[in-house]
């Protein structure tokens, strides 16, 4: 591996993508092979346990359905006027290759560890896409306790102008108190700003069939050293964001969203959080 490679985590979002340009009937929700490339898996990697194509459906519908609600979120406010869009744990994601267009109204700023972004400038860069001026990789080492608002600013945010700030696939694995500090500092951000954060559902509001399965991701999560300890029912959620901060919130369920981008799968993915400054 190379130094700074991204977690196993991202990489699979990254080919959960790929599958479904590959395997899933258009039209696409998402079409996402950038992330394929920057990766660069080996030739085998279809075979993965976690790629089987019919047992990966749910997965990675749920991937391209949450990326998708975030960027229609985004181009939506960026038509309104804002100018700036905050992805935090940015990972591996594409908006900025993809969207190329984006960049004559927003400036994209990834946040993520600092040798995850050297990484990813490395292969941006290697494969051609390069850096353009208005994609910020925002090094901050969370471990150290790095305010990210301040990086943020360092890097040409300008605070006194709202954002859309995006966080998926990150909650489950936080302490509710390292969520609260996410949220106040999101809500610490201009008038009108809003936070796109996903989050799980308790396991007994899950449907029964679908309990089993969590009950298995949960054990492997833990065995892999990446336990998921966060879990919230809707209500739980919107009252922290009011809490901390935010003047409104709302949810969205994870069955309406699959629903949304892919009718009649009957399938569910991560509920959302959209709360505004």
């Amino acid at each position: 591996m190379e130094p700074g490679e991204p977690d196993h985590t991202a990489v699979r979002t990254a080919l959960w993508r790929a599958l479904h340009v590959e395997l899933d009937p258009p039209p696409h929700v998402l079409t996402d092979l950038i992330g394929l490339q920057l990766v660069a898996p080996p030739e085998n990697w279809r075979g993965r346990p976690d790629m089987d194509p019919h047992g990966s459906v749910g997965s990675r519908l749920g991937m391209v359905a949450r990326a998708r609600f975030v960027e229609d979120l985004v181009m939506q406010r960026a038509a309104d006027g804002l100018s700036q869009y905050v992805i935090l744990g940015a990972g591996l994601d594409t908006f900025v290759q993809r969207q190329p267009s984006a960049g004559e109204r927003l400036t994209v700023f990834e946040v993520d560890q600092p040798e995850t972004q050297e990484w990813k400038r490395r292969r941006l860069t290697a494969l051609g896409f390069g850096i353009p001026g208005w994609q910020r990789l925002v090094p901050v080492d969370f471990e150290a306790g790095v305010p990210w608002p301040e990086q943020l600013r360092l890097a040409g945010f300008d605070a006194g102008t709202p954002a859309v700030v995006a966080s998926t696939g990150v909650s489950m694995y936080l302490t509710r108190d390292a969520i609260g500090a996410t949220l106040r500092q999101c809500a610490s951000l201009a008038s009108g700003s809003t936070l796109a954060m996903t989050f799980l559902l308790p396991l007994e509001l899950l449907p029964e069939e679908e309990r089993m399965t969590r009950q298995l991701i949960v054990s492997r999560a833990a065995d892999s050293g990446t336990p998921w300890l966060s879990f919230f029912t809707p209500d739980q959620m919107m009252d922290l964001a009011h809490e901390c901060g935010f003047s409104s919130a709302s949810c969205v369920s994870g069955r309406e969203l699959i629903e949304r981008y892919v009718p009649g799968t009957g399938l569910s993915g991560e509920e959302f959080l959209v709360a505004t400054v």
